[in-house]
């Protein structure tokens, strides 16, 4: 690709790249060069018979005097390259005062997050999942949750976003995975486990082998395992992504769909998916029986998954009022506050046969 003339391509590091440019209307040609960049790179490849698609951000400081030296000019752009990152693939960003702060505070977060996943800070709360006819626990969800030695207890909302971001999430997800099958060994046998998946673990060629060596590793029956996924995430690449989730379901384990209704809903996803399970997001029975419209949304879910062979769970469930009609609409699950909040597992009487820190390791 052809850029100005007074312009040095840098190796920096293994998947970054440093252009050093000078001349005249410097900010004006930077950006130009920043976007053709982009667009070069967002050119999909052909690599044996595959379609490989990528992208780019890109991170651009400009020094209008002699007073900025390299290595401030190169943090700048570093910094603004994180901005750029943050939000979202295939943009550019200028670095702009301030930017030091805010952004070495996520890089601060970013390392800790890092030594928290070789150290061990991380840790699961489970939230039962209620049979709406018998009030049994027969399952949790998974939460994860992140005790820090200096923060405290570090909740999703501040590190997924950011775990999501730097690519952290597939570490932590595969670690997710695995912890919540360990502990499942240990609870007894009619108990299922959910676990969320992110959009980068479902591209994560190492997703299947993960599961396959948890299930495996532990001893425990596959359909007791539940990953759930966001109809989000089959707004892009949906043969790739059925696919997947069909060789996840050849495994033996069960596939729900989060947050129903939130998203792009497509009845087509039913069809072309095999879903076990449909969870009605929360924003539907925050309104039920105070709403003229949101019960026949509910009614309407829960009769299509079942003419589908599907079960249902819905979510974000308060008080008694929603149960009876849950009850009444043939709902099969319900997890809410009603019930309890995420905790650890050593907190629910019926999770405390043996410690998961305690418990024996598995030997060939």
């Amino acid at each position: 690709m052809r850029c100005a003339r007074a312009t040095w391509w840098l190796g920096w590091g293994g998947d970054e790249f440093a252009i050093l440019m000078h001349g005249r209307r410097i900010d004006h040609i930077a950006e130009k060069t920043a976007n053709r960049i982009i667009e070069a790179v967002r050119q999909p490849c052909l690599i044996e018979d595959g379609q490989v698609l990528t992208s780019t951000s890109i991170g651009i400081a400009v020094s209008h005097d002699s007073q900025t030296d390299a290595a401030t000019l190169m943090k700048q752009a570093d910094l603004a390259l994180y901005v750029a990152k943050g939000r979202g693939r295939g943009v550019f960003s200028h670095f702009e005062p301030g930017m030091d702060e805010a952004a070495a505070a996520r890089r601060e977060l970013e390392m800790d997050m890092r030594t928290g996943l070789s150290e061990g800070q991380f840790e699961l709360h489970y939230q039962p999942l209620i049979d709406v006819i018998t009030r049994r626990t027969v399952g949790y969800e998974a939460l994860v949750r992140w005790r820090h030695p200096a923060r405290g207890m570090v909740m999703p909302d501040l590190f997924i976003p950011l775990a999501e971001e730097t690519g952290l999430v597939v570490p932590l997800g595969d670690w997710v995975i695995r912890r919540a099958c360990q502990e499942l060994a240990q609870w007894p046998a009619h108990l299922r486990v959910a676990v969320n998946l992110s959009p980068a673990q479902l591209r994560s060629a190492g997703l299947i082998s993960t599961v396959m060596q948890a299930v495996a590793e532990n001893g425990i029956a596959p359909d007791r395992l539940e990953l759930e996924i966001t109809e989000n995430v089959l707004l892009k690449d949906n043969a790739v992504h059925g696919a997947l989730l069909h060789k996840l379901r050849g495994l033996g384990v069960r596939v729900a769909l989060d947050d129903f209704g939130t998203g792009y809903s497509s009845l087509n996803y039913l069809r072309a998916f095999p879903f076990d399970k449909i969870k009605i997001d929360r924003c539907f029975l925050k309104g039920l029986g105070e709403s003229d419209e949101t019960l026949p949304i509910v009614r309407a879910v829960i009769a299509l998954a079942h003419a589908m062979g599907m079960t249902t769970t819905a979510e974000g469930v308060e008080n008694e009022h929603q149960m009876r009609v849950l009850l009444a609409e043939g709902c099969d699950q319900a997890q809410g506050y009603l019930f309890s909040r995420a905790l650890p597992a050593a907190d629910f009487p019926e999770l405390r046969r043996q410690s998961p820190v305690d418990a024996p390791k598995k030997t060939a």
